[in-house]
């Protein structure tokens, strides 16, 4: 009897692998105390209002949660001020990737991404079967003007994330401005906006003012996985023409967000101070693993997210593994295309003084 064979969509589909955690970690190797910068986890736990929301609502569990997420709409709706016609809810923004995949693309269809960007783009675009165009960086950041150039009649989907998971690095307003210009109506230009609070630059592209503008393609991803500290709640969300929501809420799993999740994220809109403390942290901790870098002789790419890209050279995967069996799990690359790096979330001080302690032991071993 002959195996039952996946769809050849999967063929070369490695499925993604997520950071280690802490308890498989401390269970596999016998420690304690391990300490996880790998997973651009917020150093400071969830915002403390949302936690609140998260004991009034446990003992709502057994209802099934509302399907379209009425009331986390109307409240992101009035943080973004836009329609809440123009938003959709996921499963993280995982989940709206995967449903905006699941909605425009085929077997005939192209979608354009850059070489080293978040993995998920590749893993849903090639189980619908759509060929991916892969554009090579420029100083590690995404060339807005290579992306456009590998346009054809048969994309379908373009994915820009900014700032740009691994490398950090930002897509400024101008090249956005030229890049929209040109792109084809027929396109839906995705941007990835995970890492937005983070980004602290004035010159972050306005990419709601396309949908104000009445622009039909484009939808803009953001989360709270990262500044609202709710990674492990998986809460997500998609801003775009009311068309487009529609669209993506036909593939949609019924009850995509749970009861908890929709309740903390309520709440954590609401916790303002929290994010400003969170983007402090990390920008406090990155301005220290910079100059810890530069001191140790070791490169690295300027961050606008919560974490950095470490350049560890031809020995970047055992530095990795040293450091997971010295209690510290940081985020080799080599599943973004980027052997010789290591990604690095910004913890708390503490956290960041003990990984450059450890890094520093395992560096003068290994050189």
């Amino acid at each position: 009897m002959s195996p039952i064979k996946p769809q050849r969509g999967l063929d070369n589909v490695a499925p993604y692998v997520p950071g280690k955690p802490i308890k498989e970690v401390e269970r596999e190797l016998g420690l304690t105390g391990v300490v996880k910068l790998a997973s651009n986890e917020n150093p400071l736990g969830p915002s403390p209002k949302a936690v609140e929301a998260l004991r009034e609502g446990i003992e709502l569990v057994y209802f099934y949660p509302d399907g379209q997420s009425y009331d986390l709409r109307q409240a992101l709706a009035k943080h973004l001020n836009v329609d809440p016609s123009w938003i959709i809810v996921g499963n993280g923004a995982d989940g709206v990737i995967l449903v905006t995949c699941m909605s425009y693309l085929d077997e005939k269809s192209e979608v354009v991404v850059s070489k080293h960007s978040f993995p998920m783009y590749d893993i849903f675009s090639s189980a619908m079967r759509a060929k991916m165009v892969k554009v090579p960086t420029k100083d590690y950041g995404l060339d807005l003007r290579g992306m456009f150039d590998a346009i054809t009649s048969r994309t379908t989907l373009v994915f820009v994330c900014n700032p740009n998971n691994p490398t950090g690095t930002l897509v400024r307003s101008k090249e956005v401005e030229e890049f929209m210009e040109r792109v084809p109506d027929s396109v839906l230009v995705v941007f990835d906006e995970a890492y937005f609070e983070f980004a602290c630059s004035e010159d972050f592209p306005d990419t709601l003012k396309y949908l104000r503008e009445g622009r039909e393609n484009v939808l803009i991803l953001r989360t709270f996985s990262k500044a609202y500290g709710l990674a492990g709640l998986r809460l997500g969300y998609g801003i775009g023409s009311q068309g487009i929501i529609e669209t993506l809420n036909r593939v949609k799993e019924p009850f995509a967000v749970n009861i908890l999740a929709q309740m903390a994220g309520i709440k954590a809109l609401e916790d303002e101070e929290f994010v400003r403390l969170s983007v402090k942290i990390v920008n406090e901790g990155k301005d220290y693993l910079y100059g810890e870098f530069r001191r140790l002789g070791l490169s690295y790419v300027r961050s606008y997210t919560n974490f950095i890209l470490l350049e560890a050279g031809k020995k970047a995967k055992e530095i990795s593994d040293r450091l997971l069996h010295k209690g510290v799990i940081v985020r080799p690359c080599g599943g973004y295309d980027l052997p010789f790096h290591l990604r690095v979330t910004v913890g708390t001080m503490e956290q960041n003084e003990r990984f450059i302690k450890v890094l520093e032991e395992i560096l003068q071993e290994v050189r």
